[in-house]
């Protein structure tokens, strides 16, 4: 079976707007049921000139082709000069250096790197709450997660302690990390990477899993994944952004030398990234992984995108 990757297209304001199938070279096979559905949760399409087999089954269930005439290819922010015929933007725009960025948008995620500091190195719930305290965007989106999850068993929550003690140290640091990426006034990186890291975080967590390792190892894949846009994020070099963090030797050393397992699983999911399918093969060889397995895995990770940018494109933050 041909592994598979959905590349994230961005509308012409750049937003979030579509997927994009790409597939590895060969014979085509029929595409598993859960990526025929997934065009019911978003706007899907595949190239012109994909194999009949494929492209069939794909725009009965609501996929459409996408001429070459319609999407536009950056690698910087495009801006407002796209031709008129253009509806689409691929390509690695958003991963381009950023402006400064100004005002509330930088302090908001300047705090928030603070919160992740020191939820890296334990600290007391009590300092963890002070730092919220200065941040009402932060405080509300944190509060309207752990209602929103019931938590609270019937009951509203209302202090920040309580919100930290129902999270849980683990899942406060993983909303923390998205909310680094999560769209902040002028940049207008923000909202395609947000949704470029869910998939690769999201896709390192389900491949940890797929290969044995452990919760606590597949947590440490989340994690790597999630800081590897770091250094993109703010513009700066990533060992210097990692040098605060209180993080695992594994982690450092899979995002700064590709070292380890999870170094192989980043280097995998940046390769599917790129559409070079040939180390994505070798490295499901060597993982003893189908394609199809990872195929349905891409698929997950995208599904859980779109719930992570959905909530970002529908509540704001700030």
């Amino acid at each position: 079976m041909n592994t598979i990757f959905l590349q994230l297209l961005a509308d012409r304001h750049g937003s979030p707007a579509g997927l994009l199938l790409a597939t590895c070279a060969g014979q085509p096979d029929e595409p598993a049921q859960a990526l025929l559905l997934l065009a019911a949760k978003f706007p899907c399409h595949y190239r012109t000139g994909l194999a009949e087999r494929l492209a069939l089954p794909l725009h009965r269930a609501g996929w459409h082709p996408l001429p070459a005439t319609r999407i536009w290819r950056a690698d910087v922010p495009p801006g407002k000069s796209l031709p008129g015929h253009v509806l689409w933007i691929e390509g690695d725009w958003a991963l381009a250096p950023p402006e400064r960025p100004v005002g509330n948008g930088a302090a908001s995620r300047a705090l928030a790197m603070q919160l992740v500091q020191r939820v890296s190195a334990e600290a007391d719930t009590h300092e963890i709450e002070e730092l919220l305290r200065h941040d009402a965007t932060l405080s509300y989106h944190l509060l309207r997660l752990v209602n929103s999850l019931g938590m609270g068993n019937g009951r509203k929550v209302t202090s920040f302690s309580q919100a930290i003690l129902l999270l849980g140290r683990q899942q406060l640091r993983r909303w923390l990390n998205l909310m680094l990426f999560a769209a902040r006034g002028g940049d207008e990186r923000s909202a395609m990477l947000l949704a470029r890291v869910s998939v690769r975080a999201r896709l390192m967590e389900l491949l940890a899993r797929a290969t044995g390792l452990d919760r606590l190892n597949q947590e440490l894949a989340f994690m790597t994944g999630m800081f590897s846009l770091l250094g993109v994020l703010f513009g700066a070099p990533l060992a210097d952004v990692l040098a605060p963090l209180a993080i695992a030797d594994a982690v450092q050393g899979a995002l700064l030398h590709r070292q380890g397992e999870l170094g192989a699983l980043l280097a995998l999911v940046e390769a599917a990234e790129r559409g070079d399918f040939d180390p994505v093969a070798a490295a499901l060889d060597r993982a003893q992984l189908p394609a199809a397995r990872f195929n349905d895995m891409v698929v997950e990770a995208n599904e859980w995108m779109l719930v992570v940018a959905g909530d970002a494109a529908g509540h704001g933050h700030g």
